[in-house]
Formats: structure tokens, C-alpha cells, sequence
């Protein structure tokens, strides 16, 4: 009789906090940060392109277009807000205590495991999600007022008229 060797599943991969923080910087807006911690699965991370497509399709649209075209008002905003929110996961990530990160990310670990450590990259991951999370939301922000202002302004002269 054939005894089979019962199936041992291995240990999963340790999730680093420097990876997660340098996806979620430089591939967020894809979901690659949320595809590398949560796995293939995570919805979150499959509607993260959406935004990201619909700003980057608004900026076309204001290339063939121009500045006057109304959809585009709405549209860039959306990619400025989502790369916005994913430099603050980074910045989320990177700062996160190392007992933290393992207790969420890796449970199966020691609470002191090196996956969680800050680094020097950790650092500098967060330290440029904070300059380029913060240009991107005040233009995103700057960008939408400007021509939330005019918009109001032309309403106002058709009215007066």
C-alpha cells in the first residue's frame, strides 16, 4: 500500500514594508501595492486602474480638445486624486510600527521579523511620496477650482444677459 507524506503548506512569502511602500508610490494608481499585500484577489486593487485610466483619458482629451473641453474638468482630477491618495498609502506603509506591519501583513511571523523594519529606502520612499502626494493634490486641487470658477462665471453672464 502506498502511504502518501502528508501535505505541508509552506510558510507564505514575508511581505517587506519597503517593497509595499515603493509599489504603492510608484505603481499604486495600477493596485500593485494592494496586489502585492493582499494577493490577486483584492477587489480594491482591480478597481484602482479605473480612476487612473479616466484622468489619463481626460488629459487626451484636453491635448485634442483644449482647456475648454467640460468632461476633461472632471476627468483630470480623478488621476490627481487617486496618485494623491496612493503616495499617502506609501507614506501609510512606510511609517508603520514594525509590530504593526507584521501583525498585519505577516501574522504567521515574530513581531520583530526584518520584513517590517524601516530602512533608509523605507525612508526615502516616504520622504518622496510626501513631496510628490502633495504637488499632485494641490495642482489636482488648484486644477478643479479653476475650472469649477469659471465654469460659475459663465453661468453667471448667461444669466445676466
Amino acid at each position: 500500500m502506498n502511504q502518501l507524506a502528508p501535505a505541508t503548506t509552506p510558510a507564505p512569502r514575508p511581505k517587506n514594508k519597503t517593497v509595499a511602500a515603493w509599489l504603492a508610490l510608484l505603481g499604486g494608481p495600477l493596485g500593485l501595492h494592494r496586489f502585492y499585500l493582499h494577493g490577486l484577489g483584492d477587489w480594491l486593487g482591480w478597481l484602482l486602474p479605473i480612476p487612473t485610466a479616466l484622468g489619463i483619458y481626460g488629459i487626451e482629451r484636453v491635448q485634442q480638445l483644449g482647456q475648454d473641453d467640460r468632461l476633461s474638468w472632471l476627468l483630470i482630477p480623478l488621476l490627481g486624486f487617486t496618485i494623491a491618495g496612493c503616495a499617502l498609502r506609501a507614506i501609510l506603509y512606510g511609517l508603520m510600527e514594525q509590530r504593526n506591519w507584521n501583525r498585519l501583513f505577516n501574522p504567521w511571523m515574530d513581531a520583530d521579523a526584518p520584513a517590517g523594519r524601516t530602512q533608509w529606502a523605507t525612508i526615502f520612499a516616504v520622504s518622496l511620496s510626501l513631496m510628490l502626494g502633495a504637488t499632485v493634490l494641490m495642482a489636482s486641487i488648484a486644477y478643479s477650482f479653476q475650472h469649477y470658477f469659471e465654469y460659475q462665471v459663465e453661468e453667471a453672464r448667461k444669466i445676466s444677459q
